[in-house]
């Protein structure tokens, strides 16, 4: 009987080598395509994992390894595509989801997309004046429009909401308290607490009140020589009902100027227009927040804002001066790819008219549900004919959620493309949508797949049934995983 080293040994011999494998048919394209050197690199990082998967296998694990050359072959292809082709690409959001961080939150406008276009066709005025020919502020491009907009004294940009939090506290309140409400200390996600944001920027917390009910006075008691802002958190993305109260940004705003203490409202996902308007739920308005006297106001630009990710700040002249005399400011400041795309993002909003087609959040969460219907039908007609015995597809009504740490209690009513797959398993074409080009994400329930019409743009839909129509009739479609087969 072999021993565990021969068997290793054996399987080792068996590796097939380098030269063989960049001389196969199916590598011919690729080597045509890209560098020989990345390619050999690729083959025999390939052959060394599979190399330390023998060493490292007991001797019931060796004989589930796949050592063809077809496999290494499959493997090798993976990896020069994974490598080689862009990796952020368009994708068919078909969840249901309108903000979904994992897929890139807030669609981007048309008039965003050419204006990147432009900006990124060579150098850009990024922080330069083009009166004068000096150094410029990166700002300059869109403070205005977003003191115009929201009737803020001045602006600034970080790269994430986060970001814009901390920046103001380490600022304005370094070494001092800052007051902040039990029920307000929000986790943003990703595990990112409010607690820590207030730590790193080397304020110190003091909670106050209760979770569900805080009132004035708890403020009032907790105010000290050493208070340097009180913190109000917008929940955005949770709601607390029942037993509740909390402070009005009124009265801590009174508050603030009886102790000459800066009041820093933190709105996350910031509406710029009256979301009542269009029948969805009250968002506090960033307006209103500088209206009613906050000093310091932060919130997203790529939830409702329907922007690129950024932390836009603003407030009063001179606390906006004194964030932008941070050092922190230049580590945590934004490329020109965000102010170009946050610039033109602002402009839709100077035509009230317009905004609700041309901000693409507004515009799907806004969408009709007899337009849904008419697609949904649409589809569920041509993929019950073309895929006749291997699906079975039908129309429901379902509810998608704005999800971004938007709106969190409010299900949206939709229209549901549900199709289940009768010879393969639904989490099989779940994974070969995923694969196909554009990739399509859905939601599964049921041994069902759910396409959500509401998250599928306008010109998506006969893209999202081609590649249904591919998944289910082509028997040869897989998708290659670099594992042990």
């Amino acid at each position: 009987m072999q021993d565990s080293k021969e068997l290793k040994q054996e399987y080792l011999a068996k590796l097939p080598a380098a030269g063989k494998l960049i001389h196969h048919a199916k590598m011919k394209e690729f080597t045509t395509l890209y560098s020989r050197d990345l390619i050999v690199k690729i083959i025999q990082k390939s052959i060394d994992e599979a190399r330390n998967t023998i060493l490292n296998s007991t001797d019931e694990e060796l004989k589930s390894i796949n050592l063809s050359k077809e496999y290494f072959i499959d493997i090798i292809i993976s990896r020069i595509n994974k490598i080689c082709k862009p990796s952020m690409e368009h994708v068919i959001n078909a969840t249901g989801i309108i903000l979904s961080t994992n897929l890139g939150r807030a669609p981007l406008s048309k008039s965003v997309q050419e204006a990147l276009t432009n900006a990124t066709k060579g150098y850009s005025p990024l922080a330069v004046s083009l009166e004068t020919g000096h150094r410029g502020d990166r700002d300059s491009h869109v403070q205005e429009l977003l003191t115009l907009l929201t009737g803020a004294e001045s602006a600034t940009v970080a790269n994430n909401n986060a970001a814009a939090t901390m920046l103001i506290l380490n600022s304005i309140a370094k070494d001092k308290e800052v007051l902040v409400s039990r029920g307000q200390l929000v986790e943003i996600g990703g595990d990112f607490q409010l607690v820590e944001v207030v730590h790193r920027s080397g304020a110190t917390l003091v909670e106050v009140g209760s979770t569900n009910r805080t009132h004035l006075k708890n403020y009032k008691d907790a105010i000290t020589e050493n208070t340097g802002a009180i913190l109000r958190v917008h929940p955005s993305n949770y709601r607390i009902i029942g037993f509740t109260e909390e402070v009005p940004l009124a009265d801590l705003v009174l508050l603030g100027k009886e102790y000459n203490i800066p009041v820093i409202d933190d709105l996350g996902s910031g509406a710029l227009f009256d979301l009542t308007k269009y029948g969805l739920p009250a968002e506090p308005l960033v307006s209103e927040s500088i209206e009613i006297g906050a000093d310091v106001v932060c919130f997203s630009g790529d939830k409702l804002l329907s922007g690129p990710q950024a932390g836009i700040i603003i407030g009063k002249k001179k606390y906006i001066q004194m964030i932008k005399k941070n050092p922190l400011a230049r580590m945590l400041r934004v490329c020109k790819l965000t102010v170009t795309a946050l610039e033109a993002t602002l402009k839709l909003y100077l035509n009230d008219d317009t905004i609700a087609e041309t901000n693409p959040t507004l515009r799907i969460l806004t969408r009709p549900l007899s337009e849904l219907n008419e697609t949904a039908k649409s589809l569920a007609d041509r993929l019950s004919k073309s895929l006749e015995g291997k699906a079975m597809v039908q129309v429901t009504d379902g509810y998608s959620q704005v999800g971004g740490g938007s709106l969190p209690a409010e299900n949206i009513p939709t229209r549901l493309l549900s199709i289940k797959p009768l010879h393969i398993p639904v989490d099989t074409l779940g994974k070969n949508l995923r694969k196909s080009n554009p990739p399509v994400f859905t939601r599964i329930q049921q041994d069902c797949l759910l396409f959500d019409l509401r998250t599928v743009m306008d010109d998506e839909s006969d893209l999202m049934a081609f590649a249904i129509e591919s998944c289910l009739n082509d028997t040869t479609f897989s998708v290659i995983e670099i594992k042990r087969s």
